[in-house]
């Protein structure tokens, strides 16, 4: 969340390139906007539309806002996005249906402790989500940090173990708001991947150096099975990871200062023969086990697509972005010959922090993943 704004102002990566505005289609009444051609953003994605049509909507007297997450609920055919945290409100999951046109869809769900109590926006911070094949939430926050499944009534059942140094100091070498921020699933079901927003202080060096955790499903559970290491760009954090095809990763890195807003890059990582760095004290001396990662989408550099922004942005397109969302373009024809093949639907959504001065938007992507 951008209670991470305090840090990254001081860490931002400034992009100095003027940005080209791009035709759009007029608006709906409902905030649809998409580019009828498709606008490339460099080097290997296009825009398709953005929305915001969720920006401070109020549905049955809740503001929907915060939303820190997206995955794909099959049972409900529809996604779901947890608010990361809200003073004492109760800890909402919210129901949203067609991206492209995003509505909210019944009542949220609230998620609760093991004796019944809601958890609120003082006791969680609910950053990321996945569903399991079964149908329950797997619920990563930053506070502690933890890791929670909660049933489909939103009642805890079990909290998966995290290493202690991964604690937020003094118990271990964490910084506050700057944990488990990012959560995915395989398509298996079998596998769960929390990553790092920032570094742990026992990875010295620049600071650029992640952490993720890897999870595998055993018949007592998810068990931790091994840590990856992975480095971010210079002043850069990690809101969001996402598996697109078995062993492959599409990372969201971010950054904001109040003079260039938010700066957001998409890589893509194959950690299917990563090395286990459990036992690895400092990153920084072992450069070689870091995963390598390739430039998809300079999404700072994708055309404004004739949006607006409530505060300074190079690119007005951009926002709080920290949810990701990944599915094969089935039937996309953007890059050639191949087709479809390759191609993916990539769908961001931003955290606006119930702040007057941020959005949240929803922006369609098309991306060629490797």
């Amino acid at each position: 969340m951008i209670g991470d704004r305090v840090r990254a102002a001081a860490t931002v990566v400034a992009a100095g390139v003027l940005l080209a505005s791009a035709a759009v289609a007029p608006a709906s009444a409902h905030g649809q906007h998409h580019h009828p051609s498709r606008a490339t953003c460099p080097p290997a994605a296009s825009a398709v539309g953005y929305s915001d049509a969720l920006d401070k909507l109020v549905v049955d007297g809740q503001e929907i806002g915060g939303l820190s997450n997206l995955a794909w609920d099959s049972r409900r055919g529809s996604y779901a996005a947890s608010v990361d945290n809200h003073g004492s409100d109760p800890s909402r999951v919210w129901f949203i249906r067609d991206l492209s046109h995003p509505r909210p869809v019944g009542d949220p769900l609230i998620l609760r402790k093991l004796d019944g109590t809601p958890y609120t926006g003082e006791t969680a911070d609910n950053e990321g989500m996945a569903v399991l094949p079964d149908g329950r939430f797997v619920v990563s926050s930053e506070v502690e940090p933890s890791i929670r499944i909660f049933s489909r009534s939103g009642l805890q059942q079990q909290e998966l173990p995290v290493p202690a140094r991964f604690a937020v100091a003094p118990k271990g070498e964490a910084t506050e708001n700057a944990t488990l921020e990012g959560l995915t699933i395989s398509r298996s079901g079998r596998i769960l991947i929390a990553s790092m927003e920032g570094t742990l202080s026992g990875d010295t060096g620049d600071g650029s150096f992640r952490r993720l955790l890897v999870y595998a499903k055993s018949r007592h559970g998810f068990r931790l099975t091994k840590q990856i290491g992975y480095r971010v760009d210079d002043g850069m954090r990690i809101p969001e990871i996402a598996e697109y095809a078995p062993g492959k990763l599409l990372i969201m890195e971010a950054a904001w200062s109040a003079d260039v807003g938010n700066t957001i890059t998409l890589y893509a990582s194959d950690i299917s023969h990563a090395r286990d760095v459990s036992r690895v004290q400092d990153l920084a001396t072992t450069r070689n086990l870091v995963v390598h990662k390739r430039l998809i989408d300079d999404v700072t550099k994708c055309p404004d697509l004739g949006a607006t922004a409530k505060e300074t942005q190079l690119n007005p397109l951009m926002d709080n972005f920290e949810a990701m969302a990944v599915k094969p373009a089935i039937n996309d024809r953007s890059f050639g010959a191949s087709g479809h093949r390759g191609a993916y639907d990539v769908t961001l959504l931003s955290d606006d922090n119930f702040n007057e001065s941020q959005t949240t938007r929803v922006l369609d992507l098309v991306a060629q993943l490797p």
